[in-house]
């Protein structure tokens, strides 16, 4: 996986939410929160796993909204960092907290509702093999993002000494058919790339947004768009 040493490192864990969502990225973090829930729906009582939860914003969120779920990854200190913002949410009776590899899950099958991996394609090396994974252990969703090929992030990765891996509409498309996974929803937005947004202060950043819904509202832009949320059923 691209960047596994950076990852764990603690102090990039201690500064990952400031750097990423901070000033513009206050944007990001709710549009991606939005869009777990919208795919993911109600979660209470549900029995749910995301991969590569870093830090765990989506696991306690979910945990506050009454999930049972288990948050994986590669990380300590970004497990670490999960675990405080769960005690501070009062919700470390819905969580639990595993370090462990996306390649070779530590579930038996059918063992999750939804499973789900949000900033985390961009830097497989092997995206069907963790896809099967997360098919395997899930009996109803499975839902995950991707950077797109054909969009102003490519720019931005190619400017990257880490990059990210970028896909095609169609290569999702053959994932997903090889996994046996039946597409059942995918929305595609951010016409200007991430980066763009955390450099800029929040208040322009929502004028910028308001340019960006403006454009990907148009045939033109979701061919422009940067980010693909894809959500699938087993």
């Amino acid at each position: 996986m691209k960047g596994e040493e950076w990852y764990q490192a603690d102090d990039v864990a201690e500064s990952y939410e400031d750097k990423r969502f901070s000033r513009g990225g206050r944007i990001i973090d709710r549009r991606e929160k939005r869009a777990v829930l919208d795919a993911l729906g109600p979660v209470e009582d549900k029995r749910a796993l995301e991969i590569a939860c870093g830090t765990g914003r989506f696991t306690v969120m979910l945990a506050e909204r009454g999930a049972d779920i288990v948050g994986l990854d590669i990380s300590e200190p970004m497990l670490q960092q999960g675990r405080e913002k769960a005690r501070s949410a009062g919700v470390t009776d819905h969580l639990e907290w595993m370090r462990g590899d996306a390649a070779r899950l530590p579930f038996p099958d059918d063992h999750f509702e939804v499973v789900f991996a949000m900033r985390f394609f961009h830097l497989a090396d092997t995206p069907a093999a963790f896809l099967e994974e997360m098919t395997r252990v899930s009996r109803d969703r499975v839902f995950f993002d991707t950077f797109n090929r054909f969009s102003t992030r490519s720019l931005y990765t190619w400017a990257l000494p880490m990059g990210s891996r970028l896909y095609s509409s169609r290569e999702v498309d053959r994932l997903l058919s090889d996994t046996g996974l039946e597409l059942d929803r995918a929305a595609h937005d951010w016409v200007f790339p991430y980066g763009f947004y955390r450099k800029i202060p929040n208040g322009i950043a929502s004028g910028v947004r308001w340019l960006d819904n403006a454009t990907g509202g148009t045939p033109l832009g979701r061919g422009l768009a940067s980010v693909s949320y894809w959500s699938a059923t087993v």
